[in-house]
Formats: C-alpha cells, sequence, structure tokens
C-alpha cells in the first residue's frame, strides 16, 4: 500500500486533543515540552486545560498544531510504522510535514510558528478581516463572485477544500457582500467563520513580509520525504525554494483539492491524517472517494492505522 501523511491546520485544535495518546506514549508530552522550552510556557498544560480563547488565538493555536502532529508521528515511528511516500499539510499544517520530513528542526518550527502567528494576528486590525466558507458553488463562480463584490476593497478565494466547499477572505465588509451573492447565486450556504485573521488572502501581504525575514535566518535541507506545498502543488528540495513557497503561502490560496489529486496522480491509494481532528480526512471523502483516509489522533486510531499497513 502506497501511502501518504496529511497535517492539519487552524481549525483541528481542541483542549483536551492528544490526551489519550499522552497518557499511552511519554514521547508526546516530551515533544510538547520541548516545544514549551522554546515558548516559555507550558503548551502542554493549555492544550489540555485551556482556557478554549487563548489556544485558539493564532500565535498559540500554531505551535500546539505542531507540536501535535510532530508528536503523532513520533509515535507512529516509535511504533515501527512505515514510512509514507509523500507529505502534505493544510494551510499551517504544511510546517509539521516539513518537520517531520526534517527540512526543518522542530524546535525552529515551533518558533517560526508562534511568530507565524504573531504576524498574521498583527497584519491586520481586529474586526477589519473575516473569512466566510461558501458551500455548494464551483470555484470559477466563486471567484467570479468575489470579482464583483470586491468594490475596491478586498475578497478572494482561499482555501480549495473540496468540491463544493471554498472558504473565501479579504476585508470584513466584502466578505460579507460575497456571502449574500453566493446565497443569491444557489450557495447551499455562506457562513463566517470565527476567525480574526483574513488568511490567504493579500492582506496577509504585511505578514509574508515579516515571515520572509524569519525565514532567511532558519536553516532548511531538501526533506527526506517529499513534501507538496500548497502555494503550487510541487514539492521542492532547495531551501530557497522551500522558504519562498512558505511566504507565498500566507497570501495565496491552498489548493489542497489539487494536492490530493496529485497524490493519486503519483499512485496514492490511502491517507493518515496526523494530528488532532479527522477535519481532512472528511474532505477526503469528497475529493477522491476510492482513496482511504484515516486520523491518527488516539490510541484507538492509531491501533487501526497500523493495523491498515501491517
Amino acid at each position: 500500500m502506497r501511502h501518504a501523511f496529511i497535517f492539519p491546520g487552524q481549525g483541528s485544535q481542541s483542549v483536551g486533543m492528544l490526551a489519550d495518546l499522552g497518557a499511552a506514549f511519554p514521547i508526546v508530552k516530551q515533544t510538547f515540552e520541548q516545544a514549551s522550552e522554546v515558548l516559555n510556557y507550558d503548551l502542554w498544560k493549555l492544550s489540555q486545560e485551556g482556557p478554549e480563547d487563548t489556544l485558539n488565538q493564532t500565535d498559540k493555536t500554531q505551535p500546539a498544531l505542531l507540536a501535535a502532529g510532530v508528536a503523532v508521528w513520533r509515535v507512529w515511528q516509535q511504533q515501527g510504522g512505515s514510512e509514507p511516500i509523500f507529505m502534505a499539510g493544510h494551510s499551517f499544517g504544511e510546517y509539521s510535514a516539513l518537520v517531520c520530513a526534517n527540512a526543518l528542526q522542530f524546535t525552529d518550527g515551533v518558533s517560526l510558528a508562534q511568530d507565524r502567528g504573531r504576524f498574521m494576528q498583527t497584519a491586520v486590525p481586529e474586526g477589519e478581516g473575516a473569512m466566510a466558507a461558501l458551500l455548494g458553488l464551483d470555484g470559477a463562480k466563486v471567484i467570479e463572485i468575489c470579482q464583483q463584490v470586491a468594490q475596491e476593497e478586498i475578497v478572494s478565494a482561499v482555501n480549495f477544500n473540496a468540491p463544493g466547499q471554498i472558504v473565501i477572505a479579504g476585508h470584513t465588509a466584502a466578505v460579507k457582500r460575497a456571502t449574500e451573492q453566493a446565497k443569491a447565486a444557489g450557495a447551499k450556504r455562506a457562513i463566517l467563520l470565527q476567525v480574526s485573521v483574513p488568511a490567504h488572502s493579500q492582506l496577509m501581504l504585511p505578514a509574508a513580509e515579516k515571515m520572509a525575514e524569519r525565514l532567511a535566518d532558519v536553516t532548511i535541507t531538501a526533506p527526506s520525504i517529499p513534501v507538496i506545498h500548497n502555494v503550487d502543488v510541487t514539492q521542492k528540495s532547495e531551501a530557497a525554494d522551500i522558504r519562498s513557497a512558505l511566504t507565498a503561502q500566507l497570501y495565496n490560496p491552498v489548493r489542497w483539492v489539487e494536492t490530493i489529486e496529485k497524490m493519486v496522480a503519483e499512485g496514492v491509494t490511502s491517507l493518515f491524517e496526523c494530528g488532532p481532528g479527522k477535519v481532512l480526512t472528511a474532505l477526503n471523502k469528497r475529493i477522491v472517494r476510492k482513496m482511504t483516509a484515516k486520523p491518527i489522533m488516539d490510541t484507538k486510531t492509531l491501533e487501526q492505522a497500523l493495523e491498515a499497513l501491517a
């Protein structure tokens, strides 16, 4: 079986995540402790006890997701799980993939995660940016709607998550206009998301500029497992190209449907979602039904994944 590992982005975090795995495998808490030393606060305690609104702050969420993804990967390796032929991460999950593929040191990844979250949070004044999920329209129609309602503001399609499931982001008023237009055009649902950062829109350019400077100081090596990047659906081995992709990723769409389709074209037959939740596993049912997808987030799902590849 040719399999790939995929890593979730923001929205998959929850208070109590990985508690079961943490109780069974010391490496989980050790991974969070390693991250805590970089962050100067107890990341495991925050992820287990909250408060939820603190965990959901972008500069806290991203290190927590990185630690969670890496912890699950380390458990997988300890248990003799076989190596995937590809990795990919949805939005921030790309950092988790690069750490697990040995392109980035874990401690560097934690520090980058915190800074990336902070840069994103401060790029747009609170209340001025928004995101919304549009269900039941194709990509071309969503792009057309965004162009129609922009009115010299920014609103664009930023996450192509699954056929008929597209997220838009930009100025709050423009996003609201787009949701109303989407409903009029036949969208099944148009839902404003509970986020304060219009991720992957052009409003993130200030964050991208700071991230480019930050990435210049970090050692990046060729991944030991190919990582497919969000921004252009390609693998990269040169440090400069990886830095460019991570910078551009902040203000360009997440091309997740194409990422999964590329894996299928490359012969991948099963996916394993490495980290908290099963958002990407659910999306896969709408992208490629013939390819199995399983989450790994507790001892039960770990056993199921190991058995599937036995």
